[in-house]
């Protein structure tokens, strides 16, 4: 799971039968500094699958790959990345190596 930053919505002129009537959200995922440091993220963005409603500027947790498919077993949908979570607040700790 990565977390990522919602950028803008994406709307689908054509569609697969399958996932008419969903929502897509533009995210950038961030990492680890842009959380610690809140700059903005600089990576390449990626379209979600969002049934939780995100906003733009929100946090969100997503999977991707063929975890993404997980929340609609028994029936497959086209998703290669699903929002999992609208992130309310992110604490960060370090973790010591000390045994």
């Amino acid at each position: 799971m990565r977390i990522g930053k919602v950028i803008g919505m994406l709307t689908l002129s054509r569609l697969h039968e399958s996932i008419r009537g969903s929502s897509w959200r533009v995210v950038v995922p961030m990492s680890e500094s842009n959380l610690r440091e809140g700059t903005e993220p600089d990576s390449e963005e990626l379209i979600v699958y969002d049934d939780l409603a995100a906003g733009e500027g929100e946090l969100i947790a997503f999977t991707e790959g063929a975890e993404a498919a997980k929340p609609f077993y028994p029936s497959s949908k086209p998703v290669d990345a699903y929002n999992a979570a609208i992130l309310d607040k992110i604490d960060l700790q370090i973790l010591s190596n000390e045994s």
